[in-house]
């Protein structure tokens, strides 16, 4: 069962949740916070208003450098997208291992 009241994922919980919870049909999306794409995964850009046309539930996994101002700004993040779950992605594009695989 994945916790979805929760301000942070590691790079595995993010890997291990979005193939437990797209298996149950719901949308996780990797947010790209600072214009800076991770090699080896599907990111998708920050834009709110095209960000808020996405399925009720869609949980967004926000990312910047350090981690650091993602989870700083999980609150506006949270009050943008009210209908979605909001997290931010610990240690941010900095810790992120393009081999790490579950």
């Amino acid at each position: 069962m994945v916790d979805l009241n929760v301000d942070e994922w590691t790079q595995e919980e993010f890997l291990r949740n979005k193939k437990e919870l797209e298996a149950q049909g719901i949308k996780v999306l990797l947010i790209d916070t600072i214009l800076n794409p991770i090699d080896g995964i599907e990111t998708t850009l920050y834009a709110p208003p095209l960000l808020k046309n996405e399925e009720p539930g869609s949980v967004f996994v926000f990312y910047c450098d350090t981690g650091k101002s993602s989870k700083e700004r999980l609150a506006e993040f949270r009050t943008k997208f009210p209908d979605h779950v909001c997290i931010s992605l610990r240690g941010g594009r900095g810790y992120w291992r393009k081999h790490l695989r579950v």
